[in-house]
């Protein structure tokens, strides 16, 4: 009797203990889980598309310039994005997304703060609620939008290229990251002033190149001209770079990367908003090459490589506020028209004697500010030639007008200061011996490496004992 009933206490623990474990193995994502999923997949891996975008630049700016400053220039293109990262954290994300006023985020320090992504609209609860449209985790909207604002940093580089001091650029770049881009950011992307009147700069026209290229024109008319660049008489000398191989890497290498910059801005797995991006991205880039190639032709006579580097990137620039919201005939004019913008707008500042080694204000400042105002335009909801009228083109406007003057009036006190207190170009014997020499100590290119004697006489007598015999034969 006692072993049945161990038997039948037995059998009864089994049973007891498989249908608890049948009741706690896991259960079948729902379809909210698979979305949200995949839409933190997509926008980490256009993240990370964007970051490799810092690789294009350096190859760009170190292709456009000479190879006496290739060091200075790499090692900028690295700690931009490092100092931005720690200063986006800190403060930069806060201020931008951060619940507070139409001016200004005031929540979010550290990125820390109530949240409970991926909620979104009602479900949302927290200190970031200009992101409740995304339903993605909170990390992953941090790392997007982090590498967005280390572009605008990266802007600066180029067009002040040859001259700063190493210490003041990174002195500048955590400012821009932390104070400047943000808070013109919180106007169009936070729930600010701008965004609630309508003004739409979907991916960045103004949000980034625009405030990193008015940075980038303070920055570049406080230093003042390179040594060399323009006569007493206001004759242009040209400073040609020194690998245009480079040139050619960095600008596929931005022009694949534009394809996490626009499409991810959707910071959802959307398949027909992304397919529509994408196209209008690259008929965009590649309208402003072609178009650029042939204006550069005709005003100098050559086809001018730089040009065409510069004009692909013109539209990229260009199409980057519009894209979600044109037809593909609409991006290859607006990229059209930004090629034709960077070539006379390279000749403009040239005129001005603003020196800009890479053409960066030509192609981040005046086609972000086309790029933006061409949202009035050809919108397919808000457009004038969609028959909405011009309201569209007066909010654009006020938007490229207000980001304009608070950056400049900011990035110029920023430049000044830093000037003041610890100075801001490099002197004029570094500047022609080379900022990788004077500022680094160490050089891109070894020509000729120093062998020791001891080597050399070794090689050499390996050289004489093979040729010996055929010699005495």
């Amino acid at each position: 009797m006692v072993r049945k009933s161990s038997l039948k206490y037995a059998a009864a623990g089994v049973l007891l203990g498989a249908t608890s474990a049948w009741a706690q193995a896991p259960q079948a994502p729902t379809t909210g889980d698979l979305k949200i999923a995949a839409d933190t997949l997509w926008v980490v891996i256009t993240a990370a598309l964007v970051f490799f975008m810092n690789a294009g630049f350096a190859m760009l700016e170190t292709g456009l310039c000479r190879a006496k400053n290739a060091v200075n220039i790499l090692a900028k293109n690295v700690i931009v994005f490092a100092v931005a990262s720690l200063a986006f954290w800190a403060v930069g994300f806060g201020l931008m997304f951060g619940n507070g006023t139409p001016w200004i985020g005031l929540n979010g320090w550290f990125v820390m703060g109530a949240d409970n992504s991926p909620a979104t609209g009602d479900a949302y609860s927290g200190v970031f609620s200009a992101l409740n449209w995304t339903g993605v985790p909170l990390e992953a909207k941090f790392f997007f939008q982090l590498v967005f604002a280390g572009t605008a940093a990266t802007i600066v580089s180029g067009a002040v290229a040859e001259r700063i001091k190493f210490l003041s650029f990174i002195v500048f770049s955590f400012i821009i990251v932390a104070f400047l881009y943000p808070i013109t950011g919180h106007w169009i992307w936070g729930g600010g002033w701008l965004q609630s009147m309508g003004f739409v700069d979907f991916a960045g026209s103004t949000v980034v190149h625009s405030v990193g290229g008015w940075a980038a024109l303070m920055g570049a008319m406080i230093l003042g001209p390179r040594i060399g660049k323009y006569g007493k008489n206001g004759e242009v000398h040209p400073i040609p770079g020194h690998h245009m191989g480079y040139a050619v890497i960095g600008t596929f290498i931005l022009w694949l990367g534009w394809f996490g910059f626009n499409p991810g801005s959707t910071m959802a797995a959307d398949a027909a908003a992304i397919a529509r991006i994408a196209i209008n991205t690259s008929m965009a880039a590649a309208a402003g090459a072609v178009v650029a190639t042939f204006v550069s032709w005709a005003k100098s006579g050559k086809p001018d490589l730089s040009m065409i580097l510069n004009g692909s990137l013109a539209g990229l620039v260009a199409i980057t506020a519009p894209c979600n919201n044109v037809t593909m005939p609409a991006s290859i004019l607006i990229g059209a028209i930004g090629g034709v913008l960077v070539v006379y707008g390279v000749a403009l500042f040239d005129k001005l004697k603003i020196d800009d080694p890479v053409g960066a204000l030509s192609v981040h400042l005046i086609n972000g500010m086309w790029g933006t105002l061409s949202v009035g335009l050809f919108s397919t909801t808000t457009g004038v030639f969609y028959g909405f009228g011009f309201g569209a083109v007066g909010v654009q406007a006020l938007g490229i007008a207000s980001v304009g003057v608070f950056t400049v009036i900011a990035a110029g006190i920023a430049f000044a200061l830093i000037k003041a207190v610890m100075g801001l170009r490099v002197s004029a014997a570094e500047e022609v011996e080379g900022l990788d020499i004077g500022e680094h100590g160490m050089e891109a290119y070894v020509i000729t490496a120093p062998v020791a004697d001891h080597v050399k006489q070794e090689i050499l007598s390996g050289v004489r004992a093979k040729v010996a015999p055929a010699t005495s034969k």
